[in-house]
């Protein structure tokens, strides 16, 4: 089953479309996380309620993405670490990844006041299609971004149901983007955000690999963003898009006027590393981020998640409890070529966001306008940039 979005999900085009290349890697077949064998990735998306004046309570405009490392995850963990560039915002189970340094559930990704319903459904997930298991704990990731500009985020509209139907939908091949899943309510650079995801194919010792990554955005200021160099976010202001910032009080609370956002980042990778590895590599979200503008706003939730398939840890070692088992790994000044991958799949990750996410009308009538993509190329060809 393909993954999934909203039906009204127009897709528009990614950066690439438009004749832009980021950075010197290829892509895989994809270009997006799933071209790491083996990555699936499921989306459900909640749209209900029209907007009419003041209205709040009932505009859903929300969801919930899942990432899975492997299909066999809950039985067959992968080595990963975390990094958080700064920490407004939550991952849960990530202690737990700090100290064994091992990922044992898929990522869930969705609103701030979803996370605890999207953790806990992970866990009846598991347990209603294997219910003769003999796990008797979990402690599943799931992240969030703050969707409550054009969600109702009180509302707690996703439901278990939300997360069943994503994990059941999650799949290889090409990613929906944009205002979907988790992404369907967030912003980016005060344009309509939402998921976006990249990949990057590497050679190691012989041996092709893939890295790949996916974002959930929902940060920053219109004047920030930066494409392949050129300052697009102040040649499309705000006097010319509006964004939510700029909204007068009497529209937009204060809260939400100074709120900056946050960012999720999801790292991948076949190349076989260790934890401390995979921490190496989720630091280096953050260069990517810095590509596109972002300086990690005092307000803002950057925290990065990063896991490599290279090794197969299972669940259940072979008897006896103790028994030393082989791992594989590369030297770690091979990792160099990673950290600039990495660097590169964020960058255009956040950028696929951008140009795939659709115009989205909230609660209150607040507007997240789509990134005008006939200005975006016009100010790139401006600044000598293709097209």
């Amino acid at each position: 089953m393909a993954a999934t979005g909203p039906a009204n999900q127009a897709r528009r085009c990614r950066i690439r479309d438009l004749g832009v290349r980021v950075g010197r890697f290829d892509p895989g077949k994809f270009n997006a996380i799933t071209d790491v064998p083996g990555v699936l990735v499921g989306h459900e998306t909640v749209l209900h309620g029209e907007p009419s004046g003041d209205r709040v309570a009932g505009i859903a405009r929300t969801g919930v993405t899942v990432i899975y490392p492997r299909s066999a995850i809950w039985e067959e963990h992968a080595y990963a670490a975390s990094f958080s560039l700064n920490g407004n915002g939550e991952m849960s189970g990530i202690l737990w990844v700090e100290e064994s340094g091992l990922l044992s559930t898929p990522v869930a990704l969705t609103n701030t006041h979803s996370v605890g319903v999207v953790r806990d459904a992970m866990i009846s997930y598991y347990f209603a299609r294997n219910p003769d298991s003999q796990v008797r704990w979990m402690m599943p990731v799931a992240a969030e971004t703050w969707d409550g500009y054009l969600n109702d985020i009180n509302g707690m509209h996703v439901k278990a149901e939300h997360v069943f139907r994503a994990l059941d939908g999650a799949a290889a091949g090409p990613v929906i983007e944009g205002a979907v899943g988790g992404g369907t309510g967030m912003t980016c650079y005060e344009f309509k955000g939402g998921i976006g995801t990249s990949s990057r194919r590497v050679s190691l010792g012989g041996h092709e690999y893939t890295l790949g990554t996916l974002v959930q955005t929902n940060y920053g200021r219109r004047y920030q963003l930066t494409v392949n160099g050129v300052p697009v976010g102040r040649e499309i202001s705000v006097r010319e898009v509006p964004g939510r910032m700029d909204l007068p009080p009497v529209e937009l609370p204060p809260l939400q006027r100074s709120h900056e956002g946050s960012i999720i980042v999801v790292i991948a990778t076949d190349v076989p590393l260790l934890p401390d590895q995979c921490k190496r590599l989720a630091r280096r979200a953050g260069h990517g981020l810095a590509r596109v503008g972002s300086f990690a706003a005092d307000s803002s939730g950057d925290i990065f998640l990063a896991f490599s398939t290279g090794n197969v840890i299972p669940r259940d070692p072979a008897p006896p409890a103790g028994r030393p088992f082989a791992v594989s790994t590369i030297d770690h000044e091979a990792v160099s070529i990673l950290f600039e991958a990495v660097v590169e799949s964020v960058e255009e990750s956040v950028l696929n966001a951008l140009c795939a996410a659709t115009t989205v009308t909230g609660i209150r009538g607040q507007t997240a306008h789509a990134l005008p993509l006939d200005r975006l190329k016009e100010v790139l060809a401006q600044y000598r940039v293709s097209p």
